[in-house]
């Protein structure tokens, strides 16, 4: 379903990122494409709490791959001052998340399953970018 080798670098990146050393920030925890709605093309509300909590605050960058086109991630990523680190660490979230979600809705939400290549995709290469 997709290329492991460029999955198994990315992941290997994202564990290998130096780990948050900060306090636990509120996150979300699922930014996801189906838990942001919007409104006149602008984001009017996030639902689904569920998983929220204290963490550390990579994995509300899950919405860089899931959302945002390559130029627009980069916009993103400089406007929030974030480090090779923690970008590392999002981009594993956001990886980890997509692989659970791509054979679990394979067949039962082609809509999701859809999403999770899509940010598969995203992931891989922009972590072929970095890596060049």
């Amino acid at each position: 379903m997709i290329d492991t080798d460029a999955a198994t670098a990315a992941w290997d990146a994202a564990l290998g990122a130096p780990r948050w050393d900060g306090p636990p920030v509120w996150v979300h925890a699922d930014l996801q494409p189906g838990n942001l709605l919007i409104s006149d093309g602008r984001l009017s509300a996030v639902i689904d709490f569920g998983c929220m909590g204290h963490g550390e605050p990579a994995v509300d960058l899950i919405t860089a791959w899931s959302l945002l086109t390559a130029d627009a991630r980069e916009d993103f990523r400089a406007a929030l001052g974030d480090d090779d680190a923690t970008w590392a660490r999002g981009r594993g979230w956001a990886l980890s998340i997509a692989l659970i979600e791509l054979p679990y809705y394979r067949t039962r939400n082609p809509t999701i399953a859809r999403i999770a290549r899509h940010v598969i995709g995203e992931v891989l290469a922009d972590h072929a970018a970095v890596d060049r």
